[in-house]
């Protein structure tokens, strides 16, 4: 099973539990946290990977962790749930996938836009304005250069890709005359 779609099932689950206890930005902000702690501590990372160390020690590292830094019961038990499926590592991949949730879930969509060229405020403005339309949504727009795109611009929404590209014209024309 591919990461993304074990970011979201589990972002989507704990979505759904923090609307209900009403603790959606806390316990945000505290898994961000969390992400950081391990992520730059090369130590934590290789110990919750490593299949040679005993789920008990883990569970020891945790508990001894989140006795120290008192997240919310909702947090502590999703990292506990975390671990117990091998997946803290993970957490990265899972924190910004819950971000994409909460945000879809309050009429915000991430959109990734990638351009060979860098876009003047102008173009930015009526791309956000096109792609608003597009889906109904407010769109929060992240803009990238890349290229090997050559030009045009390649829109990201969720796992809906509308390519653009000059790039993609022309390798769709090189199909079109190889196959008749």
């Amino acid at each position: 099973m591919s990461i993304e779609t074990v970011a979201r099932r589990y972002a989507i689950a704990l979505a759904d539990v923090v609307s209900e206890s009403r603790e959606t930005e806390t316990v945000k902000t505290e898994l961000k946290t969390w992400e950081l702690l391990i992520s730059e501590n090369g130590g934590l990372q290789s110990a919750f990977r490593d299949p040679s160390i005993a789920q008990l020690n883990k569970e020891k590292v945790l508990h001894g962790l989140l006795e120290k830094t008192r997240p919310t019961k909702t947090t502590s038990n999703f990292l506990r749930i975390l671990l117990r499926n091998s997946r803290l590592t993970d957490l990265g991949a899972i924190n910004e996938r819950f971000a994409a949730v909460l945000e879809e879930r309050s009429g915000v969509v991430l959109a990734q836009i990638t351009s060979a060229r860098e876009l003047a405020e102008a173009e930015k403005a009526e791309l956000k304005t096109n792609l608003e339309k597009l889906t109904g949504k407010q769109v929060k727009p992240n803009f990238n250069i890349d290229s090997r795109i050559i030009g045009g611009v390649v829109t990201r929404i969720g796992s809906t890709v509308y390519d653009g590209s000059v790039k993609t014209q022309l390798e769709n024309l090189r199909e079109q005359l190889i196959n008749g």
